[in-house]
């Protein structure tokens, strides 16, 4: 009973301060924590001209691209592997002042070589650039698919934004890297489309466009493929681990040609706490399909430890959690090679703007094409809010 007492006899002040550090905890967790996207409208699009140059480089082979709110400045990556010019990115601004993409709305006004470590140009075809993401130190992570068939590994480094200069490279697990047998590791042109970092820049997923050989078949028409998605600790630059994406069976319509492809090209962190965007890019055969999704990785199954799907049960593994956020063959818009995604400006009205482009693979055919969509995104708070008051209005 002396210890109750005593503790219900302490200063006013502890109750005071364990009241506060309790209502900053909530807050924090209200602020911070996972996000929902409960609306996607499409705001306009506009295409670069056939062959435009900047600065002597064929401007194209954007597969990837990513946001610098600071500088309000994107930044694109080229997959060209030294045909056109050296590997390098390119720095666009995108006009959505007026809350819509207009026609010419995006301009290329600068563009950066990739050097390595020795501070040398890539050599051409040893390079295969199509993630980037951007960190908070003025530089971008970077990764490339390699080439399995030459048996040259895909890597995912960390760029200076001032210079080129590569800086850090990051260990990719043996389980990803093509063997002389061909009976491991990545598929040619198939490996690490996609790079994001979370918003507290403590950790960078990347993750297969296909499945690993030893993980099972390439997608097919009516059949997915499982991918991993690979976690990286940006505190220690070590990976950490891994989960299964499957990726939705698409059906070909009017192949004439017999050509079909299918995949996961980017992926889009939205919060500290496991969700995405994610994209799937599909050719049919006639023309594109893309898909977003929602994301996440609650509940799913650390697969790090698992060498091989095709050695385990892999029914029992559970993937990532995904739901259908937009089926862009819904738009009345001819689509192209969708590869990239990045969250961009804040439009006019307080709403979250999204910039999906598209790699034209220098071919005159295609376009570089650039969409924006305007995001409608719940915070915990905002959720909270429309709980006790429902006709609350961001």
């Amino acid at each position: 009973m002396q210890l109750m007492r005593k503790i219900f006899t302490l200063p006013r002040i502890i109750y005071f301060v364990i009241s506060i550090l309790t209502i900053s905890l909530l807050f924090t967790n209200l602020i911070t924590g996972p996000i929902e996207i409960s609306g996607i409208d499409f705001i306009g699009e506009t295409s670069f001209i056939k062959g435009l140059t900047f600065q002597k480089t064929e401007v194209g082979g954007l597969s990837g691209i990513t946001y610098d709110t600071k500088n309000e400045l994107y930044y694109a990556i080229s997959d060209d592997r030294g045909q056109k010019a050296n590997a390098r990115l390119y720095t666009l601004k995108i006009d959505l002042s007026k809350g819509s993409l207009k026609n010419g709305g995006v301009v290329p006004v600068g563009v950066t070589t990739l050097l390595n470590e020795n501070n040398q140009t890539f050599s051409p075809g040893k390079i295969d650039t199509e993630g980037i993401a951007l960190t908070n130190k003025a530089t971008v992570f970077i990764s490339s698919e390699g080439d399995a068939g030459r048996l040259i590994n895909p890597f995912i480094k960390e760029f200076l934004l001032s210079s080129g200069k590569e800086i850090t490279t990051l260990p990719i697990p043996k389980k990803f890297l093509p063997d002389n047998n061909g009976q491991q590791g990545i598929r040619n042109n198939l490996a690490f489309e996609s790079l994001t970092i979370t918003p507290d820049q403590k950790h960078l997923f990347t993750a297969t466009e296909n499945a690993l050989i030893q993980d099972g078949l390439a997608a097919k028409p009516k059949i997915g493929t499982p991918c991993r998605i690979l976690q990286y600790n940006l505190l220690t630059n070590q990976p950490e681990k891994e989960f299964l994406y499957q990726t939705e069976p698409v059906t070909p319509f009017l192949n004439i040609t017999g050509k079909f492809a299918s995949g996961l090209p980017d992926l889009l962190a939205l919060d500290n706490q496991g969700h995405f965007l994610s994209l799937e890019r599909s050719f049919t055969g006639l023309g594109f399909a893309i898909f977003l999704f929602q994301v996440s990785l609650e509940g799913a199954d650390d697969i790090r430890n698992i060498d091989s799907l095709l050695a385990v049960e892999s029914k029992k593994i559970k993937p990532v959690q995904k739901k259908l956020l937009l089926d862009l063959r819904t738009l009345d818009v001819l689509l192209d090679n969708i590869e990239g995604l990045t969250l961009g400006s804040k439009l006019p009205d307080g709403q979250q703007a999204l910039i999906l482009v598209s790699d034209n693979n220098f071919n005159s055919l295609q376009r570089t094409q650039i969409l924006a969509f305007k995001l409608k995104i719940e915070t915990p708070l905002i959720r909270l809010l429309r709980r006790f008051f429902p006709n609350f209005k961001r």
